[in-house]
């Protein structure tokens, strides 16, 4: 057995079991010798070995090569699979974030539980994307580069030759007489990687032979420093979390140094509500238009697809929603004893028989529903208090920030408000004691 091949056997046994390892499959050097290699050792994996192939259809030569990966699999015996992806690029997206994203979105759709999506990203590659992330002003976790395993999609996505330079491969590639393509794109130093990798790189190496070892060795210090602050913002976190499972109590975190306050922050917004992150600019309007706001203010800091709030010594952050309603202030009508489930304006209601629970059968069918939404005045009877209540006191009365109460779906039965949905049922709607009921119920479609 060769050195790399007993080395990706090493590799392979420090990353998850899988039930099927995939080779994320070009064409070009790495990858071709990565399968190769595998491929010489299937006997000793304990899971089958399977190629995918990406066309992205960039080239005019694009066919050919999924035709030339065709040949190589027939001849290692290894099984491939073959995906055609659209990847031009959007207004303002670079050609590279085009491909890149329509590759990750084609594995996802083929990853199922348990396999093994392994990658034959170098040293050498995880050098250039450190440089790139330091050029960008990454912190800790960008400047971690690429990981050597990490979930993806229903598996895991695995790197198992992070530590070998591209050198060595070249090296097996012409000691096996292997053939491969050459994608001239990657010779284009219009973009950003090709000039690291043409340009930069060997003039690093000219005077530190070493550069891309040494690196690699950097990101993986980095990749342990984010480790570390994961760990401490998880602390704080536990510190410092609000009433609301979602949100952040102010006191706690205002008691926090500037840099614990952004290192929970990037934290709660990525790993507790996985969301986009912001750049430094927006983070730091956070701490100072909204950490430390006047207690009646209303602040509000956004980024694509985030907004981030305060309401009652509680930090909020919500995916950006379309606005409420069904339009014009309409009710709209719904007979959810016929049709149990309903979508309006982000939300799904669900209807779910009862007894002596939730609305009146006897009034639905009576009088028939209507969904709709605040538009202000409304009133309503909750049950057990007895007499009438305006709805905007209500909704101060159980704390609902400001920007939510006005996307409440609201129940209406012979023109009255026969439910608040999820806060209360109103009189005189409300089933009696065995009398068959509807308990109507919300879910969030939409993200918040």
């Amino acid at each position: 057995m060769n050195s790399l091949a007993a080395h990706l056997l090493d590799q392979l046994a420090q990353m998850p079991a899988a039930s099927r390892y995939r080779v994320a499959y070009s064409g070009g050097c790495d990858s071709h010798v990565l399968l190769h290699a595998l491929a010489g050792v299937r006997e000793q994996l304990s899971a089958p070995l399977e190629a995918i192939h990406i066309n992205h259809r960039l080239s005019d030569q694009a066919d050919g090569w999924a035709e030339y990966c065709r040949r190589v699999c027939i001849e290692l015996s290894v099984p491939l699979v073959e995906v055609t992806v659209h990847a031009h690029p959007r207004l303002g997206e670079s050609p590279e974030a085009a491909a890149r994203e329509a590759r990750y979105n084609a594995w996802r759709g083929l990853l199922q539980a348990g396999e093994g999506l392994l990658l034959a990203q170098h040293q050498d590659d995880q050098a250039e994307t450190l440089l790139l992330q330091l050029l960008r002003g990454s912190g800790p976790k960008g400047l971690a580069a690429m990981p050597p395993v990490t979930d993806f999609a229903a598996g895991w996505l695995g790197r198992p030759l992070l530590g070998q330079s591209q050198a060595a491969l070249r090296r097996y590639a012409h000691e096996q007489g292997l053939e491969w393509i050459e994608d001239p794109s990657n010779f284009d130093t219009d973009l950003d990687r090709n000039y690291l990798r043409h340009e930069l790189l060997p003039v690093l190496q000219t005077r530190w032979p070493s550069a891309a070892l040494t690196l690699s060795r950097a990101a993986r210090h980095q990749g342990e420093a984010g480790q570390l602050l994961d760990d401490l913002a998880a602390q704080d976190y536990a510190h410092c979390q609000g009433k609301r499972a979602e949100c952040l109590h102010l006191a706690p975190l205002q008691a926090l140094s500037p840099a614990r306050q952004r290192n929970l922050l990037r934290y709660w917004l990525a790993s507790v509500r996985q969301l986009p992150l912001p750049d430094s600019k927006h983070l730091n309007r956070i701490l100072d238009e909204v950490l430390y706001a006047a207690p009646d203010a209303q602040p509000l800091v956004t980024w694509p697809g985030v907004e981030v709030r305060r309401y009652a010594g509680e930090l909020y952050a919500l995916s950006t929603r379309p606005a409420p309603g069904t339009g014009n202030g309409d009710w709209q009508d719904w007979d959810p004893l016929s049709q149990p489930r309903l979508t309006v304006a982000g939300w799904v209601l669900e209807a779910e028989p009862a007894v002596g629970q939730g609305l009146s059968r006897q009034q639905i069918e009576a009088h028939g529903l209507q969904v709709g939404f605040r538009q202000g005045g409304e009133w309503c009877r909750p049950a057990g208090r007895g007499h009438r209540h305006d709805l905007k006191k209500l909704l101060q009365e159980w704390q609902v920030p400001p920007w939510q109460r006005a996307e409440i779906p609201l129940i209406r039965i012979d023109d009255e408000i026969a439910q608040v949905v999820d806060y209360c049922l109103c009189e005189p709607f409300v089933a009696g004691a065995d009398e068959p009921g509807l308990l109507i119920t919300l879910q969030d479609t939409a993200g918040i």
